[in-house]
Parts: structure tokens; sequence; C-alpha cells
């Protein structure tokens, strides 16, 4: 049996908080990422990653945390802002001060137990493609761009999965619920 903290190899599995996207924003990006992504490398849905490696020691903590600041927390408002290339992939890059001010008080929590990768306020984005030739990469940021428009919408809460170097498990998710 596999214990759902630990996994297979029975070690602790660090934890990737991402923000949750919208229904329809979700739905577009994940045909984009389905259409463009190297099938064999595309072990995950579209997504906007706020940390990628919270230390499981610190998973009781973080849970409550998150369940206080999205109890607290109505949506989070964000832009949809370009097409921005990742050298060898595709992304859609974000605006959301307010959804890094959030992150801000994780970070602030466990500045102590953060990589240096998660020490450092992200550049938000959802990926599209990625582990291409930098040609595949520009041929269609050019495409993505012909036709795309910034757009508002909102984030709508927050989740954990546990990485095990292949596809996430779902940990957990809160909805934002504070009444605006």
């Amino acid at each position: 049996m596999v214990d759902r903290v630990r996994g297979a190899t029975g070690d602790p599995a660090p934890l990737i908080v991402t923000a949750t996207l919208p229904p329809e924003l979700f739905s577009w990006a994940q045909g984009l990422r389905r259409a463009y992504f190297p099938p064999e490398r595309n072990h995950i849905d579209a997504h906007v990653t706020l940390f990628h490696a919270i230390p499981p020691s610190c998973e009781r903590e973080l849970r409550h945390l998150l369940a206080d600041v999205c109890a607290q927390t109505g949506p989070v408002p964000a832009r949809l802002e370009s097409v921005m290339s990742l050298g060898r992939g595709t992304a859609f890059k974000i605006i959301s001060p307010d959804l890094l001010d959030l992150r801000a008080i994780v970070a602030d929590r466990f500045a102590g137990s953060l990589t240096s990768q998660d020490s450092h306020r992200p550049n938000l984005h959802i990926t599209v493609q990625n582990k291409v030739s930098g040609d595949d990469a520009r041929q269609l940021q050019a495409r993505l761009r012909s036709d795309f428009s910034p757009r508002t919408f909102e984030f709508i809460g927050l989740e954990t999965h546990y990485y095990r170097g292949g596809p996430w498990e779902n940990a957990a998710h809160w909805r934002f619920r504070k009444k605006r």
C-alpha cells in the first residue's frame, strides 16, 4: 500500500503550491498545453506555480496557513498579459500584485525552509509548451501573438500537490471565500 504523503519510495514528498485558475481559463490553457507541449513530457495540467518545493515537514502548518488565507481572501484579480518566451518553450505572462502579496505571506512564514528557487518572487505564468527547439518555440509564440488579447480574470483558490518526480498528486485545495 502507498502512503499518501510518502509515496511508493517511502520518502516524504515536497509540496508544490499553485493558484487555481477559473474553469474557462484553465480549459483554454489546458487545450493549448495538450496541443503544443511534447506529449511524452506533458504529465501535469495547466497551472500557475507559486512554490516549487515546500518541505514535507511543513505540510501541516502550510495546510493551516492556506486554509486561513483563503478564508480571509476573495477571488484574486489578475491579468493575462502577453505571450512570453521560455527560451525553449512558450507561456502566458500573468500580472497579479494581489496574488504575489498572498504568496509573500507564505514565503515569510517558511522563509528558513524555502529552496533558493522559492526564495525569489516568481514571474507568474502558464506554460503551454516546454523543452522544444528554439525555432519551434518562436513559431508558436508568433502564432499565439497574432490573435492574443490581454484579458482580466480572477484566481479562485490555492492548491497543493505532492511532487515525486513525475505526475503531481493532488494534496489539497482551498477556495477563496471572502465576500466582496
